[in-house]
């Protein structure tokens, strides 16, 4: 379906008039905390806002607790262990006319906590400077939650009938590897023709998303070993053996991602990630001593085709190899630990339509083609995928994403919601 020179005209005359709307929408989201602190979370607030702006655009929405999900607990997918008390899932569905194609689109409302990190901005103030919008939760994804939403009100604003349906999802419980609250909706039958995830893209039009695997490494000191030096080690020479071989199994996954061909032509991202590491409490308040325990949080990507089963057996057999080098000083070995939900990487075919046409309003908005490719991270629309709803993923410019001082750039915020507001009158259809 195509839209008219008169349609494209007034969407993109009310996106100007009204983009403080669209920023205020973003203010109020990160001003609500919405952190997911697993196995509990707290977006109801947040949920029962969102509700709210929807309501008043007349809107019909449900509010709907997870595990009252039929199948939910007995799918495969479902990861154990979470508590949905008061963290309801969000759906609402404007019925089309008869004719036009039903379309989704979706976005996760818990964040990150704010943590101890050193902000120098109140992480839930919502605060603008030099055309950035700041807080937790601002990039990933409130900016994206706050599109969706703006998109509503502008159909309603504007008067626009569409001929397919049009369903907004908001739902809980998508950071650590949770996507339960995305296969609840799937569950639910909250499924379309399509699905928009309002993820931070950057202005892409991404395709899909890579995969990704945490592990936990837990070392212990082989009891009290005096170094060649002279030093009491402790498990810092175990720290060291490991830390120096992650580049090594780095070095073999970058060299797999090159080979790829969603990689033609351009620079394969870094794929293996040290995230945290640990000997114990850092402050006056604790004894002085060598460390006998240390753990490390490591994190990669995966591609699409790869199995969970092969992905973990390679990080083991090459993790086996360092610590078979020397038995000495890995024994007892080290305990590995996979604490989140396997992300599988996931793409759409490249000739979907989906792809071709969000990309041709993406090039009306921005006067320029956007760069198609998966985005650079594990996400939730693989479970869209296997219930056969073709996803992709499009949003705002941003950055500090789980980290201290997060932002979204506010003009990639009205240029994102344009271009979406266009699409879904474009695939929906209008008459």
């Amino acid at each position: 379906m195509s839209t008219s020179v008169s349609t494209e005209s007034r969407i993109a005359e009310y996106v100007q008039e009204r983009r403080q709307q669209l920023i205020a929408l973003t203010q109020d989201l990160v001003r609500i905390p919405s952190e997911n602190t697993p196995p509990t979370g707290a977006e109801l607030a947040c949920q029962q806002y969102a509700a709210s702006v929807l309501q008043e655009a007349g809107w019909e929405c449900n509010l709907y607790d997870l595990l009252s999900v039929p199948g939910l607990l007995r799918h495969p997918a479902f990861w154990p262990g979470r508590n949905y008390r008061n963290r309801p899932n969000l759906i609402a569905r404007r019925q089309g006319r008869g004719g036009g194609r039903s379309l989704i689109l979706s976005g996760h409302m818990d964040t990150v906590p704010a943590g101890t990190l050193p902000w120098t901005r109140d992480p839930f103030g919502g605060e603008i400077e030099n055309g950035r919008l700041y807080g937790r939760g601002s990039n990933d994804m409130k900016a994206g939650i706050a599109t969706n939403l703006f998109v509503a009100q502008a159909l309603t604003a504007l008067g626009i009938e569409l001929d397919g349906d049009l369903l907004i999802e908001s739902v809980v419980d998508e950071e650590f590897g949770g996507s339960n609250g995305t296969l609840a909706g799937r569950l639910m039958n909250h499924n379309a023709d399509a699905a928009i995830l309002s993820e931070p893209s950057h202005l892409r039009v991404c395709t899909g998303h890579l995969g990704g695997r945490t592990a936990h490494l837990t070392l212990r000191a082989p009891g009290d070993i005096l170094a060649d030096s002279g030093y009491l080690a402790g498990v810092v020479d175990q720290l060291r053996a490991v830390l120096n071989w992650v580049p090594e199994f780095a070095a073999r996954r970058t060299e797999k991602f090159a080979a790829h061909p969603i990689f033609a032509g351009r620079t394969a991202p870094s794929s293996v990630s040290v995230l945290k590491v640990n000997t114990g409490p850092f402050a006056t308040t604790e004894p002085m001593g060598v460390p006998e325990v240390g753990r490390i949080e490591i994190f990669w990507l995966t591609l699409p085709d790869e199995t969970q089963a092969a992905v973990e057996a390679e990080f083991l057999d090459a993790l086996g190899e360092r610590f078979s080098q020397n038995e000495a000083l890995f024994s007892p070995r080290p305990e590995v630990e996979f604490p989140l939900r396997w992300l599988p990487a996931s793409i759409v075919p490249p000739d979907a339509s989906l792809i071709s046409e969000f990309q041709h309003c993406a090039e009306t908005v921005l006067g320029r083609a956007p760069r198609l490719e998966p985005i650079e991270g594990p996400c939730d629309a693989f479970l869209f995928h296997q219930f056969g709803v073709p996803a992709i993923l499009w949003g705002p410019s941003g950055g500090n994403t789980h980290g201290a001082d997060e932002y979204v750039d506010i003009e990639s915020l009205v240029q994102s919601a344009q271009a979406l507001l266009l699409f879904v009158c474009r695939w929906c259809g209008v008459r």
